[in-house]
C-alpha cells in the first residue's frame, strides 16, 4: 500500500476526474459508493467501497451514518488509515487535477500571513476579482485585507495544505446567486496562514498528514453545505495547539461542477452564515495542549453542543470515529 491515498465519494459512474485520478502510482485511490451509485461500479487500479463491503465492515462508525450523505466518505478515510497512510487527499468526482497537480512539502519556509488576523479571505492573494470562500463570514465579503504587503518568508510546518480549483471554486450561493462567472485563478507562491489567522477550507482538494487525521471528522447532522466548513473551522484551533499550520496552493485542478439548486444551496449555508465566527470562539475556549487531538475534538464538540451548533446525535457518531481510530 502506498503511503498517499485519495478519498472521494462518488454516486455516478467513473467520471474524468475518477479516472484521471485512479492512474496516479503514487496515490492509491479508494472510492466510497453510497445508495445513487450505480450497480457494477469499476474502475481499474480503485479500491471501491460498495455499500456491502461498508456494512460488512468492522468500523464502528458504519452503523451510524446515514446513507445518500456525504459523510460516507468517512469510512473511505477509515480504510486508508487502516492501510497505514501517510497522507490523505480529499476530493470530489468533479475535480479534475491539472497537470501541475501536487501539493508543498509540510515543513519549509513559505510566504505566511502573521498571526491573529482573524478571518481573512485568501482568494485575495490569487486573483484580483471580487470573489471569496465558501465560509467566510458574510460581514466580511467588501473588505479589502491588503494581504500582500503583510507577507514574510517563516519555517512553516503545514498540518494541512488547501489547493484551489480553477472554473467553478468553493464559493457560497450568495456569490453563485448574484454573479456565478468562472473565476481562473493567478499562479503564486504558496501562502500558509499564521496562528489566530483564519479561512475556510474544503474537501475539495485537500491533503492532510498523519498526524492530523482525527481532525478529518466530517460533521454528520448539520446540513450538507455546513459540513466540510464546519469541520475546517474546527480543526484549525486544535491544529494550532500543537504547532501545526494551514497553507494554500495554486489552483491545482479545474471544477466542473456537479449539478446544484442554488436555492437549496443557499437554505444549506444559512447555519454556517449564522454560526461560522462563533465557532471559533467556542472551540478555541474548550481545547488545551495537555490533551491529545481526539480528547479535543470530542471536547470542542461537546462545546458546539451546548452552544446548539450541533445536535446530541452528533456525539454518537463522533464516539464511533473516534473509537474506529483507536483500532
Amino acid at each position: 500500500m502506498t503511503g498517499n491515498c485519495i478519498v472521494i465519494t462518488s454516486i455516478f459512474k467513473p467520471t474524468e476526474a475518477v479516472l484521471q485520478f485512479s492512474k496516479m502510482d503514487e496515490y492509491q485511490l479508494i472510492v466510497v459508493a453510497d445508495e445513487k451509485t450505480p450497480e457494477g461500479w469499476h474502475c481499474d487500479n480503485v479500491d471501491f467501497m460498495s455499500l456491502e463491503q461498508q456494512r460488512h465492515s468492522d468500523f464502528e462508525l458504519a452503523k451510524f451514518l446515514p446513507y445518500n450523505h456525504y459523510c460516507r466518505k468517512m469510512l473511505g478515510y477509515l480504510r486508508a488509515i487502516k492501510n497505514d497512510a501517510k497522507h490523505i487527499v480529499d476530493t470530489d468526482d468533479d475535480n479534475i487535477p491539472k497537470t501541475n497537480w501536487s501539493f508543498g512539502e509540510f515543513e519549509s519556509i513559505y510566504e505566511s500571513i502573521p498571526e491573529n488576523r482573524g478571518f481573512i479571505n485568501i482568494y485575495q492573494l490569487f486573483t484580483e476579482r471580487k470573489i471569496w470562500p465558501r465560509g467566510l463570514p458574510l460581514r466580511l465579503i467588501n473588505k479589502q485585507f491588503e494581504l500582500g504587503g503583510d507577507l514574510s518568508l517563516q519555517n512553516c510546518r503545514v498540518g494541512i495544505w488547501q489547493g484551489l480549483a480553477d472554473e467553478d471554486p468553493d464559493v457560497d450561493a450568495i456569490y453563485r446567486l448574484t454573479n456565478d462567472t468562472p473565476c481562473y485563478f493567478e499562479e503564486r507562491e504558496p501562502v500558509v496562514l499564521g496562528k489566530g489567522t483564519i479561512s475556510p477550507f474544503n474537501t475539495q482538494n485537500t491533503i492532510i498528514r498523519k498526524e492530523l487525521f482525527p481532525l478529518m471528522y466530517l460533521p454528520t447532522f448539520v446540513t450538507f453545505r455546513f459540513t466540510d466548513i464546519l469541520r475546517g473551522l474546527v480543526a484549525q484551533p486544535i491544529m494550532w495547539l500543537y504547532g501545526y499550520q494551514l497553507g494554500f496552493n495554486n489552483a491545482t485542478v479545474i471544477q466542473k461542477r456537479n449539478p446544484h439548486d442554488y436555492m437549496k444551496d443557499f437554505i444549506s449555508e444559512i447555519p454556517m452564515y449564522q454560526h461560522c465566527e462563533r465557532v471559533i470562539e467556542v472551540v478555541s475556549n474548550s481545547i488545551k495542549a495537555s490533551d491529545d487531538i481526539g480528547a479535543n475534538l470530542y471536547n470542542a464538540y461537546r462545546s458546539l453542543l451546548t452552544e446548539d451548533i450541533v445536535c446530541a446525535r452528533e456525539m454518537l457518531t463522533l464516539e464511533a470515529w473516534l473509537k474506529d481510530l483507536e483500532h
